[in-house]
């Protein structure tokens, strides 16, 4: 390519070295902003012809142009040249390829670097709209698992220690409380994303009558950008489109951490459908949880991402630099890791098995209803302190005798505390042990039958 083609080359005397044309193109990765690219030219070639720069001819020749320009190369009949540098100068030289000089007058009043933040917005909005409509999809899932385990009863754990039971549609329903806010602070993220940054141009405006507003309406932008100069400098919607990714990520693979442990020999709280396992190459007994572990590895990737994106603009000047073409390919990767592991994580959910039998039986073990035995001393009277005491030695000695609370006479029980009663043994079964947990968003069937009516789906 001579140096005058670069659409930058008339103030150079030499042609770019081909090794520079490698390491700094982009195109192999911005491709995919393609459609966008073309929506926002054809809504600025549109507004350029409203205010008279270019002639209502011209506006119907380049539209048209850039309409068969998208069809090409959704059709995969233009090829990506290095270059080129990036889909911006591969849409405008095909363009002027095809239409000549009139599709030169396409970029006037405007810069790449407020072009590619618009094509940043516009990908973003639609993909933050796919997500949280996989989002709403995971949701569902979740909620037709805790329905259909209403009744099902397994222990719950701090610190990797039995601690009380709970039922399992109480601890699943969590996982969806999780997910509502991942829901809500993506579409918080959708707002800051959704504001119009064309017309900043590369960081000081134009002297050109241009109408940004225009421009906002046809790209439905409810707003348009303030500062020019912060407007081409601002990458801080991606940071925190990954941000708000990785939290859903760590959601997601906590949850996954839970099925990983519960799936193995150990615990047998939950069989994986086969269609979501894989085996071992040399271990023919093997059934992996290898969905759930990639999910949990991938959360890294989405962490690693944001570091990316923090790292590349914590130093660098106003206004844009090249570092800022780097803000790509972690969005994109986030993008797609995001969407591929909400896809396949609510497919999973319905393909699990719980072993209701095994849960009942380890959430009765671990003195876990040691507290309710607490809470019925604080009911006679006894203050919160003492009766934890009194409960701990009660816990000590069932150890040392190797019994269980709900073993032990009520001699033996009033050894520790005159007042009990034949009532106390009511509050040593699991089933009333959850069931007595009636504070609002406790796990009591009814409680948490009240909030599945809630959410309605």
């Amino acid at each position: 390519m001579m140096i005058d083609e670069k659409p930058w080359g008339g103030r150079f005397n030499e042609p770019t070295n081909k090794l520079v044309e490698e390491f700094t193109a982009s195109i192999e990765f911005d491709k995919r902003l393609c459609q966008y690219d073309i929506e926002g030219s054809i809504a600025h070639c549109m507004m350029l012809a409203r205010q008279g720069i270019i002639s209502g001819e011209e506006e119907k020749k380049i539209v048209a142009g850039l309409k068969d320009v998208l069809r090409d190369i959704e059709a995969g009949e233009i090829t990506f040249s290095l270059d080129l540098e990036d889909i911006h100068m591969v849409i405008e030289k095909t363009l002027v390829d095809r239409i000549g000089k009139t599709g030169e007058k396409l970029h006037t009043g405007r810069s790449r670097n407020d072009q590619i933040s618009l094509d940043i917005r516009l990908y973003l909005r639609d993909e933050i709209n796919r997500i949280t409509g996989l989002i709403m999809a995971l949701k569902s899932s979740i909620l037709a698992a805790a329905k259909k385990e209403i009744d099902t009863i397994l222990p719950g754990y701090t610190h990797l220690q039995k601690a009380q039971p709970v039922l399992l549609s109480h601890y699943l329903l969590a996982y969806r409380e999780m997910l509502d806010r991942d829901e809500e602070r993506l579409k918080e993220c959708c707002r800051r994303v959704n504001v119009m940054p064309l017309g900043s141009a590369a960081l000081a405006g134009t002297r050109l009558p241009i109408d940004r507003e225009y421009v906002a309406e046809l790209l439905k932008f409810p707003k348009v950008t303030t500062n020019s100069i912060d407007t081409v400098s601002d990458r801080d919607f991606v940071a925190e489109f990954i941000f708000d990714a990785g939290l859903l990520m760590m959601h997601m693979s906590r949850f996954c951490e839970d099925i990983i442990i519960w799936s193995s020999g150990e615990f047998g709280f939950v069989e994986i459908s086969d269609s979501f396992t894989t085996g071992s190459s040399i271990m023919p007994q093997k059934k992996n949880p290898d969905v759930a572990e990639l999910i949990r590895g991938k959360t890294g990737r989405v962490y690693g991402n944001l570091i990316a994106i923090l790292t590349v603009m914590k130093g660098i000047p106003m206004s844009y630099n090249r570092d800022m073409q780097e803000d790509k390919e972690p969005l994109f990767d986030t993008v797609d890791t995001v969407k591929g592991c909400l896809h396949v994580l609510s497919e999973m959910i319905g393909n699990l098995k719980f072993n209701r039998k095994r849960m009942l039986e380890e959430a009765a073990r671990g003195f876990s209803t040691a507290t309710d035995v607490a809470d019925y001393l604080v009911m006679k009277g006894v203050p919160f302190r003492e009766s934890h005491r009194i409960t701990g030695h009660l816990v000590r000695y069932c150890l040392e005798k190797n019994k269980v609370l709900s073993a032990l006479s009520i001699e033996e029980l009033r050894q520790f505390y005159a007042g009990f009663d034949e009532e106390i043994y009511r509050c040593l079964t699991v089933e009333n042990s959850v069931n007595s947990k009636k504070s609002y968003g406790g796990t009591a069937r009814e409680s948490v039958l009240k909030r599945i009516e809630e959410l309605g789906d």
